[in-house]
């Protein structure tokens, strides 16, 4: 008879793949190393060829292991699915780390949908700075993390880009020089964005307000401070969009979601992460 090739090991290999190491995805999982190695070991013996090269800085994949990873993720997905579909109720918790811009949007809906289907599951929302949220998910508050590519905490298991539109406030001038802009504090990558834009553009500007956050950007802009870059989701009725006449088209944004290694087959946080990628 051939052999069966159990969840758990596909789950410990598809880690060890993302981690980069065996000492990693044993310390994301809350495994010894070596109990880690000797399933990856039974997994290898099962399909009867070696998976992992091995070495002082980590793993690679063999040919048989590139081969066998797009299977592996998809058994795990298909073994959650089934849990979901067979009418098993989800539960657990799931953190889920969004950019402010997103918080603000539609994704707290898709997500508070998905508690409503399953009330025995707890789902939290949290919106920080990049430290913070790094923190917070080396420490295993926050399981998935939709933010900007540069600052997630992880490599992104999916990316996609959106754009970029200005917003202006009633009365705002824009052909005013210079121009009155309203931007994020910080190290926000927008504000680097924005203002490269508009100096390409030969376009002179002024710090007109700053804030930390969505809700200091919008008040500002709402009172007539001037305009902004933001997500076109984020644009109020008394809000002009983008003119094409006067200020430059900005950059897309490009997005992505980390998803902590230890969360690999869990079916309340596969369900979360296809909310999130079908709502985005």
């Amino acid at each position: 008879m051939a052999p069966d090739l159990e969840t758990a090991l596909l789950r410990t290999f598809v880690t060890v793949v993302r981690a980069g190491s065996i000492s990693r995805a044993a310390s994301a999982l809350g495994r010894t190393q070596p109990g880690l190695s000797q399933q990856v070991r039974k997994l290898e013996s099962a399909v009867g060829r070696p998976l992992l090269h091995r070495s002082p800085s980590g793993v690679s994949l063999t040919r048989a292991g590139e081969e066998l990873l797009p299977y592996a993720e998809r058994i795990l997905s298909l073994s959650a699915q089934a849990l979901t579909e067979t009418g098993r109720a989800l539960t657990g918790r799931c953190g889920v780390g969004l950019l402010e811009d997103l918080a603000a949007a539609q994704l707290p809906q898709a997500l508070a949908d998905l508690a409503r289907l399953h009330p025995g599951a707890t789902l939290e929302v949290l919106s920080c700075s990049s430290p913070e949220m790094r923190e917070a998910y080396d420490a295993g508050n926050v399981q998935l993390v939709l933010d900007e590519v540069p600052v997630l905490p992880a490599v992104p298991r999916w990316t996609v880009r959106r754009p970029l539109v200005w917003a202006i406030g009633q009365g705002v001038d824009v052909t005013a020089d210079p121009l009155p802009v309203v931007l994020f504090s910080g190290t926000c990558t927008w504000r680097t964005s924005v203002l490269e834009t508009l100096e390409r553009a030969g376009l002179r500007w002024r710090v007109a307000f700053e804030s930390n956050s969505l809700v200091g950007v919008l008040a500002a802009v709402r009172a007539g401070l001037g305009v902004a870059a933001l997500m076109p989701t984020n644009l109020e009725p008394g809000m002009v969009g983008h003119d094409t006449n006067v200020l430059p088209t900005l950059p897309d944004v490009e997005l992505g979601l980390a998803r902590h290694p230890r969360t690999e087959g869990d079916p309340l946080i596969d369900a979360v992460e296809t909310a999130l990628r079908r709502t985005i």
